[in-house]
């Protein structure tokens, strides 16, 4: 255990008794406990296979090539439709955690096989993500913001065209790329300040 990642664990949260619990199954398998994304995080041979965190509704453990896992009692759950490799196991009492232990040990053993092997998961080209009209007709008629736009990365890239094609409404789409033009030009992502 990584004395550094140990707050998170401290933390009086809705999920402390779960947080510890899983982390004690966690380190049962041999995994390097760091702290990333605020969060504690374990890795085999320093790439990420597993971490812990919660929600309102339930705690987690995300696996982040989870994909790639058999998932043979059907338990993994992608968070929504545009995330490519993540999958979770959610949690909603310590009971639960406790009944299923075997079972998450053998997850995240087979996560770390998946490490162990070198797979990687293909992921979705940028250009194959939908490119909403109104964002396509702003590029077509706007040769500056389509130099900026390629010109960001494509994790950036795919931000945007996520944003953009989730509002359902022709306006909102139009308000939201209009929003967005000035941190484009910018050189910004969706989420940059």
């Amino acid at each position: 255990m990584n004395q550094k990642v140990d707050w998170f664990f401290q933390k009086d949260t809705k999920w402390q008794q779960e947080f510890q619990l899983l982390r004690t199954i966690v380190n049962d398998c041999g995994l390097m406990e760091e702290l990333k994304w605020g969060v504690p995080c374990y890795t085999f041979d320093n790439n990420n296979v597993v971490l812990i965190h919660g929600f309102k509704d339930y705690c987690a453990l995300l696996f982040h090539k989870g994909v790639l896992l058999k998932d043979t009692d059907g338990l993994l759950i992608q968070q929504t439709k545009n995330v490519q490799s993540a999958r979770q196991l959610r949690f909603t009492s310590l009971q639960e955690i406790t009944d299923l232990k075997p079972t998450i040990k053998a997850y995240i053993f087979e996560a770390v096989e998946v490490e162990k092997s070198g797979l990687e998961v293909k992921m979705k080209k940028t250009a194959e993500f939908e490119m909403p009209e109104e964002f396509q007709s702003a590029l077509d008629n706007n040769s500056d913001l389509k130099t900026a736009f390629y010109a960001l990365t494509p994790g950036r890239q795919r931000g945007y065209l996520l944003y953009f094609a989730q509002a359902k409404q022709s306006k909102t789409r139009e308000a939201r790329i209009e929003k967005c033009t000035e941190k484009i030009f910018k050189g910004e992502g969706l989420n940059d300040r």
